[in-house]
């Protein structure tokens, strides 16, 4: 007589363990406590995961399917430590140093203070994050406060794919194929956001032409571990969110789908063309090594890592009893803010 009871305890105690040993390759939870590590891939990957920890570990698959997702960017809390996503990316924003060059856009002039004091409603900012893709400026936000030598923080990630092709020496990435490089920690795996296919070919060209803006995305690696590479992003499902990819012997990308055109769309009736991972992969910016940064810059780990951003010193959509001054017309002088005593350190 067979024993059900039993069978089942075992696929359980199977399936346990298979999910203890994938969940045991994910090298975040080590490496979060590593941001002020000599080496600048360090820094890089250690701070990305510190973030993707906060936002309660997202992450796509191997196989493309979008396996957990518990936060997203419009609510008003769900992070790991208690926080607020919006406000959490409105802090990108503004620490990256990005959110004043959006002060055209609507809200924008509310997320400094939003992101600072929680009693502030910000509605206005809240709007401006579910707006705005915030995906460069969460990579820029990384790239400030790792130090990395020469990254310019752009809303746009095509300004720092087109510095590593066109500025070779200035830039700390190297422009390289996505399908041939051999991925390592640090690195950056980007796509392009259009109906258009590109590819590398397509991509190249638009750098090397007269493309002064286009939609792209970038991920950055922040593990290879058991032939997988693990890349954490911002605003991946409106999150900050983990993709695993399959790699081969010599470290490069293995059975990763690539747009193309033609491609089935994906729908209830054609699951299978479904794939979080199939995107136009059109480039790999190569991070320097740490002898080649130093002669860009400096690479030890900042003395000073911002920990909040800096409270505004007026709004324009402005909340009764919340003691910011309303901005002055055009022409006019803006009241200057005292300032602390001394920075904020630590971590938000």
């Amino acid at each position: 007589m067979i024993d059900f009871a039993w069978m089942r305890r075992l696929l359980a105690s199977c399936l346990l363990l298979f999910a203890g040993q994938a969940f045991a390759n994910d090298q975040c939870p080590t490496l979060s406590q590593r941001q002020s590590d000599p080496q600048v891939a360090t820094r890089i990957a250690a701070i990305a995961c510190d973030e993707h920890l906060r936002w309660n570990r997202p992450f796509i698959d191997a196989d493309g399917r979008l396996a957990s997702l518990n936060a997203y960017e419009a609510e008003a809390n769900g992070l790991k430590d208690g926080g607020s996503p919006w406000r959490r990316v409105a802090f990108y924003w503004q620490a990256s140093g990005l959110l004043s060059p959006m002060g055209f856009k609507p809200g924008a002039s509310d997320c400094g203070h939003a992101a600072l004091n929680l009693a502030y409603p910000g509605l206005g900012c809240r709007g401006f994050v579910i707006d705005n893709p915030w995906s460069a400026a969460f990579i820029s936000w990384v790239m400030q406060r790792a130090g990395v030598p020469g990254f310019r923080s752009s809303a746009s990630h095509f300004d720092y794919v087109r510095a590593a092709r066109m500025d070779g020496a200035g830039s700390p990435y190297r422009f390289m194929e996505p399908m041939s490089a051999k991925l390592e920690t640090g690195d950056m795996l980007c796509y392009v956001r259009t109906g258009r296919v590109y590819g590398h070919d397509g991509l190249l060209k638009a750098i090397d032409g007269s493309t002064t803006s286009l939609a792209m995305h970038c991920d950055l690696i922040v593990a290879i571990a058991d032939g997988k590479a693990y890349a954490v992003g911002g605003n991946v499902q409106q999150a900050v969110t983990m993709r695993i990819f399959n790699l081969n012997a010599q470290g490069q990308l293995w059975g990763v789908p690539r747009r193309s055109d033609g491609d089935v769309e994906c729908s209830p009736e054609t699951a299978a063309a479904c794939n979080f991972n199939r995107q136009d992969w059109a480039a790999v910016l190569k991070l320097k090594p740490q002898a080649e940064l130093a002669k860009i810059g400096p690479v030890e780990p900042p003395s000073f890592l911002p920990s909040a951003p800096v409270a505004p010193t007026c709004c324009v959509n402005c909340v009764v009893g919340s003691g910011v001054p309303r901005c002055p017309a055009p022409g006019q002088v803006v009241p200057q803010a005292p300032q602390p005593d001394a920075p904020l350190q630590g971590s938000e």
